[in-house]
């Protein structure tokens, strides 16, 4: 199928026309590990990771993809933009480090050295962290705690991978991340301590002045009035002796309540 008309005309023939629900796009890859054609990478792992078996389950690795089969014509060919056969742009953004095609530009997609892959969002919205490892919005530039490749870990609440994750991502207080959609789920319920390292992830200062109020109207026994406790706080890390109450022991260091008990530490013989 020979696409007559001029250039421009063949190339953009079929646009958003084509695709799947992960993508917008001109073509579809053959899996180099399976030998079988899917839309997109993305399809291909939802299919195998439904395998029965289980040991027949598997990713596939896009830099690997070396043949591509144009939706417009059906031919097969080499990993390129245009079409060999009816002329077509496969994808208005194409990256040959990625195999990436996508038909839909208003996504502002971008290829990153040094994550290694592409991201979306405009290349002059965010800056690569090279601490945490990953691509960040300008807004965090020297604006956030550097936790050393925080991005390349699961999601702790739904346990995706988080770097290459289709879904937006949040930076806590912490340097720790996770989804955007399961960090406002925790808050939804109530959690408000990153579940990885403990710390608050958002201001707790209201809530420890009413916990402040509630321990001055709650007097202990007096078996308990003056029994202490060792904590450590999970917001500075500090470790502190203080007087044990029901409702919670506060950070001296601090004011957080956002305290555990330990064991008193061992003083050198």
């Amino acid at each position: 199928m020979l696409m007559e008309g001029p250039s421009n005309d063949r190339q953009t023939f079929g646009k958003m026309g084509y695709g799947c629900k992960h993508y917008r796009r001109r073509c579809k890859i053959r899996a180099p590990c399976c030998n079988e054609v899917y839309d997109c990478r993305h399809c291909h792992n939802e299919a195998t990771s439904l395998l029965r078996i289980i040991f027949d389950r598997h990713e596939l690795v896009r830099h690997d993809v070396k043949q591509v089969i144009c939706s417009v014509c059906d031919t097969e060919q080499p990993v390129a933009r245009v079409c060999t056969n009816c002329g077509v742009n496969m994808g208005e953004y194409f990256c040959d480090v990625c195999i990436f095609y996508d038909d839909d530009i208003d996504k502002g997609q971008f290829h990153c050295d040094d994550c290694g892959i592409c991201r979306v969002g405009g290349h002059e919205n965010f800056f690569h962290c090279k601490k945490c490892g990953s691509c960040y919005s300008v807004g965090l530039r020297n604006n956030h705690s550097c936790v050393e490749n925080s991005m390349r870990h699961h999601c702790p609440i739904c346990y995706e991978y988080l770097f290459d994750s289709l879904k937006d991502t949040t930076v806590m207080k912490c340097g720790h991340t996770m989804h955007c959609e399961c960090y406002h789920e925790m808050i939804k319920r109530d959690k408000y301590c990153c579940p990885i390292c403990s710390k608050s992830v958002v201001d707790m200062s209201g809530t420890w002045k009413r916990i402040d109020e509630e321990i001055e109207a709650t007097v202990m026994p007096d078996e308990y009035r003056y029994k202490k406790v060792w904590i450590l706080c999970n917001d500075c890390n500090d470790t502190t002796e203080v007087y044990f109450h029901v409702i919670g022991q506060k950070c001296s260091h601090c004011e957080s309540y956002n305290t555990r008990t330990i064991a008193p530490p061992v003083l050198p013989q």
